[in-house]
């Protein structure tokens, strides 16, 4: 059976790529008609790249295995910045962008940077370390720990708060776009591909977990969490080489939003307990730590060459493997000595 699972992971993994390079022109055609700021477009690309997150919880919600949704919830907010800005890095690393506007994409190549508009860091990243803020006030303090029905609602509010400020902060007029029967149609076809691969990457993976007898949370912090995160990979890769490379670069911090508020709220409907709080906490630290690192990254590049140069990819990585080995090697050890809880 796990062969089964395997070649249903591959189909879907290969439907939600499809399903990413649909998204690239109307993604565009929208922000522009719209005048939403680049900053602001990633938040579209993130509504459609969190599905497989909101498949998760919803799955692991009904199936009563809500340690999945919640390790997969932060280890794939760990995961997904350090990996997005690689993907961004690698796809302009080439030539032939179609975004007329990249001009001078040949000194960014030669300087080894991804250019980023400075609205990232205010549009997006700070806002979302608010939401995160939030996140932590609900689940941390001992009196109300885990996610009740309660949460649901708050953190509903924080995603609608983050989405408004995000769209109305550096819109400008619209433009006239023109949208042909077929783009309406081959659109609405990318997010149906996208959302249906990404659900099906998330159940095969997850029988594929249990087939090898992996812990629920350590499968879903490590495993689901890597394969939910494939379908943005597609859509940043797309989304850059198009020439919309701050909207690419800032899908990552839009999709979060929706992975730590509306992906949680199945969980909050059934009530979601911390069994492990050392683990929750210290994903939840490393959760914050990227955004930071994103932030300041960007800030502390400089006017002229503002974005993520080559050794912020190092950055990432460092910190990832940062994570990896405290989990290993601090946290699970503490687990098997009977003190984890």
């Amino acid at each position: 059976m796990t062969a089964v699972w395997a070649a249903v992971l591959l189909a879907a993994v290969w439907a939600a790529h499809w399903g990413a390079e649909r998204l690239s022109e109307p993604l565009k055609k929208l922000r522009k008609q719209w005048g939403f700021s680049v900053a602001a477009g990633g938040s579209f690309l993130g509504i459609a790249a969190a599905s497989p997150e909101i498949g998760i919880n919803v799955t692991s919600a009904a199936r009563g295995v809500s340690d999945i949704g919640l390790g997969a919830m932060l280890g794939s907010n760990v995961l997904a910045i350090p990996l997005m800005v690689a993907t961004a890095y690698v796809a302009t690393r080439k030539s032939g962008l179609k975004e007329s506007g990249n001009k001078d994409h040949q000194e960014h190549r030669r300087k080894h940077y991804v250019a980023v508009d400075k609205g990232a860091v205010t549009v997006q990243a700070l806002p979302y370390l608010a939401i995160l803020a939030v996140f932590a006030l609900l689940t941390l303090p001992a009196p109300w720990r885990g996610l009740q029905p309660i949460d649901g609602w708050l953190l509903l509010l924080a995603y609608l708060a983050y989405l408004v400020q995000a769209l109305v902060r550096g819109r400008k007029q619209g433009e006239n776009v023109d949208w042909s029967r077929k783009e309406r149609w081959m659109a609405i076809a990318g997010v149906s591909a996208l959302a249906v691969g990404a659900y099906f990457t998330v159940f095969s993976s997850e029988k594929i977990i249990s087939a090898l007898g992996i812990p629920n949370v350590v499968g879903g912090l490590f495993i689901t969490a890597t394969v939910a995160a494939l379908p943005e990979v597609f859509a940043t890769w797309s989304v850059a080489r198009s020439g919309q490379v701050t909207s690419a670069s800032t899908s990552v911090i839009g999709d979060h939003a929706v992975t730590m508020t509306l992906a949680f709220i199945p969980l909050t409907i059934i009530g979601t307990p911390i069994e492990d709080f050392r683990l929750f906490s210290v994903s939840l630290a490393f959760v914050a730590l990227m955004p930071v690192l994103y932030a300041m990254f960007i800030h502390f590049s400089g006017e002229q060459a503002r974005g993520f140069h080559r050794w912020t990819i190092f950055g990432f990585a460092a910190a990832y493997a940062a994570f990896v080995a405290v989990i290993v090697f601090w946290v699970q050890p503490f687990q098997g000595s009977g003190g984890g809880a």
